[in-house]
């Protein structure tokens, strides 16, 4: 299944392994060595605790760090949790993301547009992943705002499965060229996280729940 993602969200980290662990652990060795060191020390000759002390309150600011960063991954864990679970409330409804990117499977790949004023010529040109156009159909200036793709390319054979983008040109009678606004819209199958995003499956490739913009009861 295609992931749609403009912005890849932070992969995750193994905490064993992490900065943070290996401060941690400096940090309790750093208390060793002291404690041992102030134990043993020369009664008649002290050893000088000024630097000692100094690194003693850098190490407990890092600790402080890190506490505040497992506190902040726990609060981050528990509202992914919650976004999945409002997520799945969208399953079996029709979703409209903010994306010229749209999903061909078992449905057309469907699209909303809009011109901004009033067009004499449309043309929607579809590309795949690659950018290879693979098919331009010309459309009824008196009857936007949906365009269904059933896969069907240029010379006939249909297209495979997989992500395409649709570009809407739209022109007046003097061939002065207006502003569209693309919409995708697809069925919500499923909901996922992935990459530290919260994703709905649709209509067979991955959409980021922050492009979401509109969601309906659907056909």
């Amino acid at each position: 299944m295609t992931t749609i993602n403009a912005n890849a969200g932070a992969n995750g980290t193994n905490n064993s392994g992490s900065p943070l662990a290996g401060l941690s652990k400096d940090y309790t060795m750093f208390l060793k060595l002291l404690t041992t060191q102030m134990q043993h020390q020369d009664p008649l000759d002290p050893m000088d605790t000024s630097e000692y002390t100094q690194q003693l309150v850098q190490y407990s600011q890092v600790e402080q760090s890190i506490q505040q960063t497992g506190a902040l991954k726990d609060i981050l864990s528990q509202l992914g949790a919650q976004q999945m679970s409002q997520a799945s409330s969208f399953i079996g409804r029709e979703a409209r993301f903010d994306s010229t990117v749209a999903g061909l499977g078992t449905d057309p790949a469907t699209w909303t547009y809009h011109v901004n004023g009033t067009p004499t010529a449309i043309t929607a040109t579809i590309t795949d992943a690659s950018g290879k156009v693979v098919n331009t159909v010309t459309l009824d200036p008196k009857a936007q705002g949906r365009f269904e793709w059933d896969g069907k390319k240029s010379d006939g054979t249909r297209a495979p499965d997989g992500a395409y983008t649709l570009a809407v040109k739209a022109t007046t009678a003097n061939g002065d060229k207006l502003e569209t606004t693309i919409n995708s819209v697809a069925k919500v199958t499923d909901v996922v996280a992935s990459g530290g995003e919260i994703m709905l499956g649709v209509n067979g490739i991955r959409m980021p729940l922050y492009g979401l913009i509109a969601v309906s009861a659907g056909k």
